[in-house]
Order: structure tokens, then C-alpha cells, then sequence
């Protein structure tokens, strides 16, 4: 049972923050409002009468402990996640509870893996990068579609999403990811993080229906190029994003999301479509949905729930794929994505 348990949102105030905060409540627990920025926490909790806020710093370890005291997980929300990520972590380990971020970052990500893998699984505890739809629904799809192979030659993450609206920490975030890389874009080949200064090619990708074949920038590297090599022997992971999305996020004249719906979600609607390869045998799964920053939420507080639960199958830092059931998890989230896999 998880009903009335405490789980500190660190950056509840964020957009994500937001989603992850309502999620938690409708799952029946209690969030700890906590994050940088005191006045917007305030103004949060008017939304949220009777949950209680925590100011905290990542500069600041006493104040991460104060946001963490009595709460049985955190999630961490706040990017750019290359500053906060360590900080929570050690936070995290200090008080002995679970760790799940929302990053998309490669970078950040593959920094977790590092430095925390021995120390996570010395303390007996778990900590998940990307629990979100870059990086965490990837590498589920993708583990799902593997089925019973212990390994492949290729995976491949197609992102079909109708536009994509940026918030202002999904722009901070990819500053930060581009000033660390250079100016250089990185891909997943032979095995390893390769950085490069090639063109992205456009290619077709065959999505199913109803949304069919549509132009796509090849190489378009996101968050699954960490999470899936973590545990899956596959060489080459290849990720591809809707050129309608890819112009969208690189224009600095896009706005940010506007809500449509109650839920407070956006118009955008996304297909993930993963197909996995070995020899001449292809398998493949989809996922699809509306507006990738509200779905982030069920994904994160499910990982919540299964790990305070003890529905997980090992401890240290671990991907959702690698953690979870994934057809099951996947199958978790059917108030919130269509899903569809082909083994």
C-alpha cells in the first residue's frame, strides 16, 4: 500500500512539477511541495491547501535534507538536471529512499549512471534517471518489443509527435546539453556515445496508422540512447523526431504549451514507434497519447508506486526497462497512452 505516503516533488512548481504534483494526489499520495524558489511554491500551495512546502537549494545540503525528511521518495522535476541531479541524488542516499528524475538530458543521465551505480546498490536503494517520456517510455517500448531476446543488432525510437511547444526548462535544459557537447551532436553506435558535427539527415519513417509514413530528421538524439544501452545489448540505438516537432523546439519564436483540456494539457499529440532488430526479424511496439509533459507524470508516480512496493528487480541505478515488467508497467499506463505491441 502507498495511499497517504509522503513523496517530495523537488521543482513542483515546473510545468512537469505541476502534472507530477496531480498525479500523486490522484494516486492517493501526499506530495512535498519543495524547490528553489520560495514565492512560487507559495503561490502553488493556494492550488493545494494543507500540503506542505519546503524551500530548498542544491547549493544547500542541510535544506535537500529538510525537504526530504519523513518522505518515502523524491522526484526530482527541476532541470537544467546537470545542477540538480547530484544534489538530490546525495540527498536521496543520505536519507535512504528512492530516486526518480524526469530527465532528458544525455548527458546528466549518463553522469548518474557513473558516479551512483555502486554507491546506490551498496545503500540497497534505487535510483531511475529519465522517468519520463524521453528516456523512460523508449527504453519500455523497447524492452517490451524485445520480448524474450537477450540481445539485438538495432533499436530504433521514432518520435511522431504533431509539434512540439517547449517550456522554458526544456530550453534551459538543452542550452546547458549543447554548451557541455560543444556545438557537437552525439549518436549511439558500435556500443558507445560517439560526438560528431554531421549534418541530420530527413528520412521517411513508416508509423503506423492512423498517423502513416512521415518525414522525420534522422539522428535526432534523445535520452533512450542512455537508458536502453544500460541493460539491453544493442549496439546501435538510433532515435529520429517529426521535422514538425524538431522545427518547433528549434525555433526561439515558439511559444510555450497552452492547455485545451481540464487536465491542463496541451494539444499536442505524439505516437512513439520502436522497432528492434535481430538478423532479418524486426519487433516493434508503439505508445501513443496527448501532450509529452502531462504523461511524464503517470510514468514517473508509477515508478514510485511499483519501487515503494517491491515490484522491482534490482536495486543501484536503473532504467525503467531494466527495473520494471515492462509490458506490465506499459500496460499501467492504459488511462494514459494506446498501446500496441507486435512481438
Amino acid at each position: 500500500m502507498t495511499a497517504g505516503q509522503t513523496v517530495t516533488v523537488y521543482g513542483a512548481y515546473g510545468h512537469t512539477g505541476r502534472f507530477v504534483v496531480a498525479q500523486l494526489r490522484e494516486r492517493g499520495f501526499v506530495p512535498v511541495l519543495a524547490g528553489r524558489d520560495a514565492d512560487k511554491l507559495k503561490a502553488l500551495a493556494q492550488d493545494y491547501p494543507g500540503l506542505e512546502i519546503r524551500p530548498a537549494s542544491v547549493a544547500d545540503p542541510d535544506s535537500l535534507d529538510t525537504a526530504l525528511a519523513g518522505s518515502a521518495a523524491v522526484i526530482n522535476c527541476a532541470g537544467p538536471f546537470a545542477t540538480t541531479a547530484a544534489p538530490l541524488i546525495e540527498a536521496a542516499l543520505r536519507a535512504r529512499i528512492p530516486y526518480v528524475d524526469v530527465a532528458a538530458e544525455i548527458e546528466a543521465n549518463a553522469d548518474t549512471f557513473a558516479h551512483f551505480t555502486d554507491r546506490a546498490r551498496e545503500a540497497g536503494t534505487v535510483i531511475v534517471p529519465a522517468m519520463a517520456f524521453y528516456g523512460g517510455l523508449g527504453d519500455l517500448l523497447a524492452t517490451a518489443a524485445m520480448g524474450d531476446w537477450t540481445a539485438a543488432d538495432e533499436a530504433h525510437i521514432a518520435y511522431g509527435l504533431n509539434s512540439w511547444e517547449p517550456t522554458e526548462g526544456t530550453r534551459v535544459a538543452g542550452k546547458v546539453s549543447a554548451d557541455r557537447r560543444g556545438g557537437r551532436r552525439v549518436r549511439f553506435t558500435k556500443g558507445q556515445l560517439e560526438y560528431h558535427t554531421d549534418e541530420l539527415p530527413t528520412v521517411q519513417w513508416p508509423f503506423p496508422d492512423p498517423m502513416g509514413p512521415r518525414a522525420v530528421v534522422g539522428e535526432f538524439t534523445m535520452a533512450d540512447v542512455i537508458t536502453i544501452p544500460s541493460h539491453l545489448s544493442i549496439p546501435e540505438v538510433r532515435t529520429y523526431m517529426a521535422t514538425e516537432a524538431a522545427t518547433g523546439i528549434a525555433s526561439p519564436d515558439t511559444p510555450t504549451p497552452t492547455a485545451v483540456d481540464e487536465q491542463g494539457r496541451s494539444a499536442q499529440t505524439f505516437l512513439v514507434d520502436v522497432v528492434v532488430r535481430s538478423g532479418d526479424t524486426e519487433r516493434r511496439a508503439t505508445a501513443s497519447g496527448q501532450d509529452i509533459y502531462a504523461v511524464t507524470a503517470p510514468l514517473a508516480v508509477e515508478a514510485v508506486h511499483r519501487i515503494l512496493t517491491g515490484q522491482t528487480r534490482t536495486t543501484g541505478v536503473a532504467s525503467a526497462g531494466e527495473l520494471f515488467d515492462a509490458p506490465d508497467f506499459l500496460r499501467a499506463l492504459s488511462p494514459h497512452i494506446a498501446l500496441a505491441l507486435h512481438p
